[in-house]
């Protein structure tokens, strides 16, 4: 080494290595839930985990004031900077992009894996985390540490790496860009199981009469194969067409073997339907006025793999 290198942190020893890994597993749960947000990706969350893990093994002791506000600041930058370069990938996707679903049944799982305590609100919807799309990624970020997480704007401004009127300008833009569509996100309402059964009975039976008599006049259905399972390629707007839609791709694509279960899917009620104890498909609903809004299907296998097996 020269003279004129700077001499890293000292190499932890066995007790400082396992404090460490405690304290990371203490706030794992708060970071993959930050992570889920902002990328909708389980896949993506885990390695902005595993990274931030790495730079939490190697940061000096001189550098973390505060462990929880260092892993924050760390994971939300990387977040950051993965949602910028992915932005060409997003616009490459075949068909439509939709978040990888997570099955957030209560006890449905055991293991320290961190989505399985994840926290679950509405910030976990399917309609919300789409929505999130419409923000640029430091929106997201700021957004979702405010408005879910409940940081002050003096605290944001240190994770993103901006001022705090910066932040609140942000904050701003955000709920701007938002404010349309945000009225329709409350808790779900008791029916919305059985909307859903009622649903999926309707489609069972291929009546068209009663599978209208669920939804919205204006109800829109958003599938997600990405290229490499059966799926509409853009959004399909209207309860005639919508209906036709299901029953006929019923028909055309999926298999008369499948396996359902009904699960709760990012915090709703929902179907996995497994093909060979393999998870074939998810399929989500949004509810407003007691009819579904919207039918969100996700076939696309390499967000499926993540999901529990059929036992």
């Amino acid at each position: 080494m020269s003279s004129h290198q700077i001499p890293g942190p000292e190499p932890l020893n066995d007790a400082e290595r396992s404090i460490r890994l405690g304290t990371f597993d203490q706030y794992r749960s708060l970071l993959f839930s930050i992570a889920y947000r902002m990328l909708g990706s389980v896949a993506d969350a885990e390695d902005m985990l595993q990274e931030t893990f790495l730079r939490w093994h190697a940061a000096g002791e001189e550098e973390i004031r505060s462990p929880r506000a260092y892993l924050v600041t760390i994971l939300s930058r990387l977040c950051i900077n993965h949602l910028q370069s992915a932005k060409v990938q997003r616009e490459e996707y075949t068909g439509m992009w939709l978040p990888e679903p997570i099955v957030t049944d209560l006890g449905a799982h055991s293991g320290a894996d961190p989505f399985y305590l994840i926290r679950v609100d509405e910030s976990l919807s399917m309609a919300f985390l789409i929505l999130l799309e419409r923000l640029t990624p430091i929106e997201r970020a700021v957004f979702l540490l405010k408005e879910v997480f409940e940081y002050e704007h003096a605290e944001i401004a240190s994770i993103v790496g901006q001022s705090e009127v910066n932040c609140r300008q942000i904050l701003k833009r955000a709920k701007q860009h938002v404010a349309a569509l945000r009225p329709r996100f409350a808790a779900a309402r008791p029916n919305h199981g059985a909307l859903l059964e009622s649903f999926l009975k309707a489609v069972g039976t291929g009546e068209m009469t009663d599978l209208l008599s669920l939804l919205t006049e204006d109800v829109v259905l958003r599938s997600d194969g990405g290229g490499k399972a059966a799926a509409v390629p853009n959004a399909v707007h209207g309860a005639d067409k919508v209906g036709r839609g299901i029953l006929g791709g019923m028909q055309r694509f999926v298999p008369k073997t499948l396996v359902r279960r009904l699960a709760h899917i990012n915090g709703d009620p929902g179907l996995v339907t497994y093909f060979n104890g393999e998870p074939y498909s998810v399929v989500t609903i949004e509810v407003r006025d007691n009819l579904i809004s919207s039918i969100y299907v996700i076939t696309n296998p390499d967000k499926l793999k993540h999901l529990p097996r059929l036992k």
